[in-house]
């Protein structure tokens, strides 16, 4: 945690004779640091960009009674995953609220903050009540007026009652802790949803990345992974409220599904997530997109075969690996010169590199990506590693079959 406080200029021989004349509440007129200016902002900016970077900072100790910051030994912030950058005129320079991914104003009752000034002044600064108000009413007031609440414009989130809002403080929380609990590369991309991670799904993870698991097994837990993907996925569609009567007779306020929905599967490992896909959403239309790679950046379409109506529908894009994102991109800019809207989009897949995620959410910030996994990233071969495989191929069954020849029967009809 750091306190702008600790960041106050020291004082000058001069303004020390006079120091009940200074304003201690005024960020100054410019935003380059000059003599007048209470805070050194310039030193804050430096040491947050340090803790940002995981270097630890000493920050100054700033004495409220001799008005210097070198009295005390400076104090050692480490580098954290949660930065709280606390004061009162924190939101006034642009530069630090850049700096800022949650911005939060705390909305006190301006007799509660003169309370706590008066105590806080007069207990820890051993100064004069007069003189506390003198200030208040000279300096204080006048600054939060002109300065402080304009400011609460810029706040993501307004909390009343400061403190003693118990809920407000709880879902902030709760928010952080999710932040935290995601991956480094959801905070970049806010179109980009893992799913949460639990032991069975990380078992089923273990089980079908596995180069010994047999097809069999292989089919069984992937099938149950691509189900919690769609169902995952369809979560994001858009619902309207919807009023049924139970067979109590009470009402049920509940949703109703979006109905205009088809899939598309990239052929041919994208077609192992059908089956998921129906099994979710009844006589859901399908379509197919093949697209033939040559190399990483090699991509040629083939085939494509789309529901007429596509443009007026949300659309499921399946292919369960995400590599490079080059074949993923070639299919979604087909989607929408087919009408679709980049943002009635959702690209299902159960494991996806960096580099794909990179490429495709640069490109359409507004699609949605939903996976079970990020993976470390792609070898020099551009596999997806740590990988499992040749997905289509052991989903198949044709991985043992690449040297095999075809076998054609005709009938007598045929012949």
């Amino acid at each position: 945690m750091l306190l702008q406080d600790s960041f106050y200029q020291n004082l000058t021989e001069e303004e020390l004779k006079n120091v009940h004349e200074y304003n201690f509440d005024h960020p100054g007129k410019d935003i380059v640091l000059t003599e007048n200016d209470a805070f050194n902002t310039d030193q804050l900016l430096n040491d947050m960009e340090k803790l940002r970077h995981g270097q630890a900072v000493d920050i100054p100790n700033y004495d409220l009674k001799s008005y210097k910051n070198d009295v005390f030994s400076p104090r050692r912030v480490n580098p954290s995953d949660v930065i709280i950058l606390e004061g009162i005129l924190i939101f006034h320079d642009p530069r630090v609220r850049e700096l800022m991914n949650m911005k939060i104003f705390v909305d006190t009752d301006a007799d509660v903050r003169l309370a706590r000034r008066i105590r806080r002044d007069t207990g820890e600064k051993g100064r004069d009540i007069n003189a506390v108000l003198d200030q208040y009413s000279t300096f204080v007031k006048p600054a939060f007026d002109d300065f402080i609440l304009p400011t609460k414009k810029y706040a993501d989130i307004i909390i009343p009652r400061g403190g003693d809002n118990h809920v407000a403080i709880d879902l902030i929380v709760q928010h952080i802790c999710t932040k935290l609990g995601q991956h480094d590369l959801c905070k970049i991309y806010p179109n980009l949803y893992v799913i949460q991670s639990t032991f069975q799904i990380r078992g089923m993870h273990t089980l079908i990345r596995d180069s010994l698991t047999t097809k069999h097994d292989f089919v069984f837990y992937a099938d149950r992974l691509i189900r919690l993907v769609v169902e995952h996925g369809l979560g994001h569609l858009p619902f309207t409220e919807k009023h049924v009567i139970t067979p109590t007779g009470s009402v049920y306020t509940g949703v109703d599904f979006c109905k205009r929905l088809c899939g598309v599967s990239v052929i041919r490992s994208g077609e192992s997530m059908e089956n998921a896909l129906r099994a979710c959403c009844k006589g859901i239309k399908l379509g197919k997109i093949l697209i033939h790679r040559e190399g990483d950046n090699g991509q040629q379409l083939i085939y494509e075969k789309l529901p007429q109506d596509i443009s007026e529908r949300h659309v499921l894009l399946l292919d369960p690996i995400l590599g490079t994102g080059n074949s993923a991109v070639q299919a979604i800019s087909l989607l929408i010169s087919k009408g679709v809207p980049e943002s009635n989009i959702i690209f299902l897949n159960l494991i996806s590199a960096p580099q794909g995620v990179h490429v495709v959410c640069k490109k359409f910030p507004r699609l949605k990506i939903v996976t079970s996994e990020i993976e470390i990233g792609l070898n020099d071969d551009f596999r997806v590693i740590p990988g499992m495989g040749e997905f289509g191929d052991r989903y198949f069954g044709t991985d043992d079959d690449d040297d095999q020849p075809m076998v054609v029967t005709l009938t007598s009809a045929e012949k």
